[in-house]
């Protein structure tokens, strides 16, 4: 993953976490998607920095580009 982003199974399930946290990742694209501002989201997690925010918001744009003109039924039908 990146530098600020891992995935243990032990923590959360294995979902995506902000590194040395329980943060999951979605859980700062689901605050940025209320509208949440960046200064309100490190109002709530005072631990967390604002290079953070912006790295996941990066990485997020970055694999929603990539994803933009991906039909996933026609990669679920492949796998069949």
């Amino acid at each position: 993953m990146s530098d600020i982003i891992e995935s243990n199974p032990k923590i959360l399930g294995g979902k995506p976490i902000i590194k040395g946290t329980r943060i999951p990742v979605a859980l700062i694209y689901e605050l940025i998607g209320l509208n949440y501002s960046i200064n309100q989201i490190l109002e709530e997690y005072p631990h967390l920095n604002k290079k953070i925010i912006l790295t996941l918001l990066e990485i997020g744009k970055e694999a929603n580009e990539n994803l933009s003109n991906i039909n996933i039924d026609d990669i679920i039908s492949k796998e069949v």
